[in-house]
């Protein structure tokens, strides 16, 4: 993967993880629902670092 690839999935990532953490802030969603979200981001990231 190119660099600037990468980065712009590490952008989308933390575009992401900080939507998560709003939304459980604001109380739209539950620990468990939050961490769910979280790690699939964390998934889809080291997917895209690992080039599939």
């Amino acid at each position: 993967m190119a660099p600037d690839d990468l980065d712009a999935e590490v952008a989308d990532f933390l575009d992401a993880a900080e939507r998560v953490y709003d939304e459980y802030d604001d109380g739209y969603v539950d620990a468990d629902t939050a961490l769910s979200q979280l790690g699939d981001h964390v998934s889809t990231l080291r997917d895209a670092y690992e080039g599939e």
